[in-house]
């Protein structure tokens, strides 16, 4: 019996000390380690690579590094065994941070006061109140149920929209595409948290951006992504931005990433962006919570914060 770990872009020995630290007598293994596939009991993955599974006829479980799912649902040759998520609560308060950080930035027009700054312009246009702006969140999972609750204490109109329906007491939701156009033209700023799957790749597209609501937000609607980069088609980001159909976007996520520096989004000046570092999985918290969630599995426990294959996340 052994746990794997298989992290791409990540410090996996980092990783691996503080879980062999925290699992006395486990194994923890590294993939620079000589091991033997039928003996791993458990991976912790992170982009595994195309063999990344290959001999593991014994494996109980895969461990994901991310919140996110989507490299291992598309992995070719995933194993039939449970796939379960990181859920922390550092990671979700990271993301809700940078959702109430950049709506509260976009509600109160620093996109307009930033351009008056270097023109020299001293113009008192009063930003909205929070309560006059509809924040339309996408994804009502963990991440969006959390910013969606701190977003309504701050006092903005946050509405909900997810694949599936969903209550959530103080918040408009709204579910499935038949609902998703009503949801939009109620909807200031637009804000990402949805697991990508077939059905959401693209969505943040030219034709979801025109139905946006105009009126409240001055200069107009604006987009925030923070959830995958599949999510949206940067070609009509840049066309949106520039046209006016949007009047702003903060992006923490990309097509491509690192982002190319030919990309267009770089000179765009109402074009907001961080290198993907909204919410970031906590090794000290990560660590003490996928071994706990494997002493417990071990010891006859159910696993907790499995990810639905047939949704896919």
């Amino acid at each position: 019996m052994a746990m794997l770990l298989h992290l791409t872009d990540v410090n996996e020995k980092a990783w691996a000390d503080g879980l062999r630290a925290a699992l006395p007598g486990y194994p923890v293994l590294m993939r620079s380690d000589g091991y033997d596939p039928k003996a791993i009991h458990y991976i912790f993955a992170w982009k595994p690579a195309p063999n990344a599974f290959d001999g593991m006829d014994n494996l109980k479980a895969v461990f994901s590094l991310g919140a996110g799912v989507d490299s291992l649902m598309q992995h070719p040759a995933l194993p039939d065994v449970p796939i379960v998520r990181f859920v922390d609560d550092e990671l979700t308060q990271c993301m809700s941070d940078y959702v109430v950080a950049n709506v509260m930035m976009h509600q109160r027009l620093f996109t307009r006061y930033t351009a008056h700054q270097k023109a020299k312009i001293w113009s008192q246009l009063y930003p909205p109140a929070s309560s006059e702006i509809s924040v339309g969140i996408m994804g009502l999972g963990t991440l969006g149920l959390d910013a969606a609750n701190k977003l309504k204490s701050i006092g903005f109109d946050v509405l909900g929209w997810s694949r599936s329906e969903k209550e959530v007491e103080g918040v408009d939701t709204f579910a499935g595409n038949d609902q998703l156009d009503a949801f939009l033209a109620r909807t200031d700023i637009l804000v990402c948290l949805l697991p990508l799957t077939p059905e959401t790749r693209g969505i943040l597209n030219m034709e979801t951006f025109k139905k946006l609501r105009r009126g409240p937000l001055v200069g107009g609607p604006v987009l925030i992504n923070a959830a995958r980069g599949g999510h949206q088609k940067e070609s009509d980001i840049v066309t949106a931005l520039r046209d006016g159909t949007l009047a702003a976007a903060s992006l923490d996520v990309f097509e491509v990433e690192p982002l190319p520096k030919d990309s267009p989004l770089w000179e765009i000046e109402t074009c907001f962006i961080t290198p993907h570092i909204a919410a970031i999985s906590n090794e000290r918290s990560g660590v003490k919570y996928f071994a706990r969630m494997l002493l417990d599995h071990e010891a006859g426990k159910p696993l907790r914060n499995l990810v639905d294959r047939a949704r896919g996340y």
